[in-house]
């Protein structure tokens, strides 16, 4: 159960809570595929987990199909790239010079080291947070389920919080929001498929009984905000971040209320 909530907590933390922080710290902007393509795919898998869900588990052919999900997104993310890599390079002159970076003076290898330090530094973080409010929680007798939405959620979107804020400071707003974007899809995929692949994962009380749904149809209104926000603009104002983080305080009260 833990596992389950966990996912579904950290990809409403994601959206409601991060890119609500985020926003509100600084207006984001993105590129129109993020609108047409990327958001769109995010729903469509929250929509498709809500679906195979309805028989209050998540057998080995259910993370199968998820699991073959998160091969063909990154191929199909990579063959994207790759695309649209070419179509840059093929605008820019071939006498222009690239700006100069101040990471210029790095290695390769150096920076892949930097990248892999930072991880690990942020993924041990959470990992003390996590199981420090985990260990609280259960001296309290708290659900697993209120843990794995709330605490654990917190905890795995720790890395995305951190990343979306140094991109923003940065002025790298598709790196921001991509990033939350792609996270919750490989939450799905990945973290759910791979789960369920190694042992079905089986919902106690019922999908609907134990008021999982409630918190299914929460993840998908709150992820489908951004696309309503964007559509126009292909921006997220402080007003818009400001109602995002209102969904996450009013979610949060839900949770409290039912414990």
């Amino acid at each position: 159960m833990i596992a389950v909530g966990n996912v579904v907590g950290s990809n409403i933390c994601n959206i409601a809570l991060v890119l609500g922080l985020t926003s509100v710290f600084r207006p984001l902007s993105c590129h129109r595929s993020v609108i047409r393509r990327d958001i769109p795919i995010m729903l469509g898998i929250s929509v498709y987990l809500l679906l195979i869900s309805f028989d209050s588990k998540l057998d080995r052919f259910d993370g199968a199909t998820l699991f073959c999900g998160i091969i063909i997104y990154s191929f199909f993310n990579y063959y994207t790239a790759v695309k649209e890599s070419k179509n840059i390079t093929g605008s820019i002159s071939v006498t222009s010079k690239p700006a100069a970076n101040q990471m210029d003076d790095i290695s390769g290898q150096g920076r892949i080291i930097r990248i892999v330090a930072g991880i690990a530094g942020v993924v041990i973080g959470a990992e003390i947070v996590v199981n420090s409010a985990i260990s609280i929680m259960h001296t309290f007798g708290i659900s697993e389920k209120f843990i794995g939405l709330t605490v654990v959620a917190f905890g795995t979107s720790l890395p995305e919080l951190a990343t979306s804020v140094v991109a923003a400071i940065k002025k790298e707003m598709d790196i921001s929001i991509g990033n939350l974007v792609g996270s919750n899809v490989f939450n799905i995929l990945s973290v759910l498929g791979a789960a369920s692949l190694i042992r079905p994962i089986q919902i106690p009380g019922g999908f609907i009984g134990s008021g999982l749904l409630i918190d299914y149809l929460a993840m998908i209104l709150i992820s489908f905000l951004p696309w309503l926000f964007m559509k126009k603009t292909f921006s997220i104002s402080r007003k818009d971040g400001i109602i995002l983080l209102s969904c996450y305080a009013g979610y949060l009260i839900y949770l409290s209320v039912k414990l």
